[in-house]
C-alpha cells in the first residue's frame, strides 16, 4: 500500500534554514515547508526525526493503559490518596505525546516548530510538577515528612514549572525579523542550550531532593528503607543518563553524519528518558502500595489544593506562557530570502535565511 503512495524527500543539511539544523546531523532533513500530509507520511519513511517520533509516541499508549487502570481499578476520584498518584501518570502520558507531535509537524515552517517545542516545553515542565506531586505524597522519607521544607516542596515545584517553561520557551530560536521579541539562540546557541539544560535540570534536581536524600545520604531509623529503592536508582541513574545525552550530542558528535537516521543522541535521549519514567512509575506505586497505612496516619493530608489544584494551576500558567511567546510568530512579518539566495536552485528547500 505504501509502495503507491509517494513519500516526501529528504534534504541534507546544506539544504535547509538553519534553524532547522540538528548538531552534527548532516542528512536525513525533511522540507522545511512540509504540509500536515507529508509531516504523517515521514512517519513511514526514515528520516533522522523518524525514530525521534515512535520512540515517545508507543511509550504514550502503556503509561495511557497505567493511567486507564488506575482509573478503573483504583478508583482514583473516590478517594484523595490516589490523586497523586493520577496526576502524576497523565503526565507521564501527556510529555511523551506532546513530543512525539512536536517532532511530527515541527517541519511545516519556522514558527511551526518553535510553538510545537514550546507546548513540548511545557509538558515536560508539567510533567516534573506531576514528580513532585507524588513525591510528596508517597516519596518523601519518614523524617521528613510534615517537615517545613515538606510543607512548602509543592508550592516551590510549581514555581519552579512556571520558570522552566518561560527559561526554555525563551531560548528558542525565531527569526530576527519579528518585531515583538527576540531570541537568543540565532546569535548564541551554545548559550541557548545550556540555558534549557538548565531550564529542564534544576526542576529535576529540586524535585528529587527528598528521594535523593532517602536513597543516597538518610540511615538508620525513619530512612524508608525498603525494596523500593533499588527501582529508585534505576530511575535515577537512567534519567542522568538521559541529561548527559542532551547535554553532550554524543555519538553523533565524535562522528557527524554516522548516526543521523539510527542511534543518534536524541533518539538514545528519548528511549533513556521513557526508561527512567517506567522505572520511576514502578517505584512510586510500590512506595504508594507499601506505605499506604502509614503515610494516612503520618503524612500531610492530600488536598485539592496540594494535587489537581497545582496541576491545574501550572496546566495553564503553562498555556499562558506559551500564548505569550507564540502570539510574535504569529503576528510578525513572513521573512524574505536574503539576496544571495536568489541564486539557489529550485531544488533547494532553503526558504528562510533569519535564522
Amino acid at each position: 500500500m505504501l509502495s503507491l503512495i509517494k513519500l516526501p524527500r529528504v534534504f541534507t543539511i546544506n539544504q535547509v534554514p538553519k534553524v532547522f539544523h540538528e548538531d552534527s546531523i548532516i542528512s536525513g532533513y525533511r522540507h522545511p515547508r512540509s504540509s500536515a500530509t507529508d509531516c504523517i507520511l515521514s512517519l513511514f519513511q526514515l528520516t533522522n526525526e523518524t525514530l525521534n517520533i515512535w520512540t515517545h509516541f508507543l511509550p504514550t499508549w502503556y503509561f495511557l493503559w497505567k493511567l486507564v487502570m488506575v482509573v478503573l481499578i483504583q478508583r482514583a476520584w473516590q478517594d484523595s490518596f490516589t490523586w497523586p498518584l493520577l496526576i502524576f501518570l497523565f503526565s507521564c502520558c501527556i510529555y511523551p505525546l506532546t513530543s512525539s507531535c512536536a517532532h511530527t509537524f515541527s517541519t511545516m515552517s519556522a514558527r511551526a516548530r518553535h510553538i510545537c517545542f514550546f507546548f513540548d516545553y511545557g509538558a515536560l515542565s508539567f510533567y516534573s510538577l506531576g514528580s513532585a506531586i507524588v513525591y510528596s505524597a508517597y516519596v518523601f522519607p519518614d523524617k521528613w515528612m510534615n517537615s517545613l521544607f515538606h510543607q512548602y516542596y509543592i508550592p516551590i515545584a510549581v514555581l519552579n514549572t512556571v520558570i522552566c517553561t518561560a527559561l526554555a520557551c525563551y531560548s528558542r530560536c525565531a527569526e530576527n525579523c519579528f518585531l515583538l521579541i527576540q531570541f537568543p539562540e540565532c546569535q548564541r546557541p551554545k548559550f541557548s542550550k545550556y540555558m534549557r539544560v538548565v531550564a529542564f535540570a534544576y526542576p529535576y534536581l529540586f524535585d528529587n531532593i527528598p528521594l535523593f536524600y532517602r536513597v543516597f545520604f538518610c540511615v538508620g531509623e525513619g530512612c524508608t528503607d525498603m525494596n523500593t529503592n533499588i527501582l529508585h536508582y534505576y530511575h535515577i541513574t537512567l534519567a542522568l543518563l538521559t541529561g548527559f545525552l542532551f547535554a553532550t550530542h554524543l555519538p553523533e558528535r565524535l562522528a557527524p553524519g554516522s548516526f543521523d537516521y539510527i542511534g543518534h543522541s536524541h533518539q538514545l535521549f528519548h528511549v533513556c528518558g521513557i526508561l527512567a519514567t517506567h522505572f520511576q512509575m514502578e517505584a512510586v506505586e510500590q512506595d504508594m502500595m507499601i506505605r499506604r497505612s502509614w503515610l494516612r496516619e503520618h503524612s500531610l493530608p492530600i488536598t485539592f489544593a496540594s494535587s489537581l489544584g497545582a496541576a491545574l494551576f501550572c496546566v495553564v500558567q503553562n498555556l499562558i506562557i506559551i500564548i505569550l511567546f507564540s502570539l510574535p510568530l504569529l503576528s510578525g512579518p513572513v521573512c524574505k530570502e536574503k539576496k544571495h539566495n536568489k541564486g539557489k536552485k529550485r531544488s533547494s528547500a532553503k526558504v528562510s535565511p533569519c535564522c
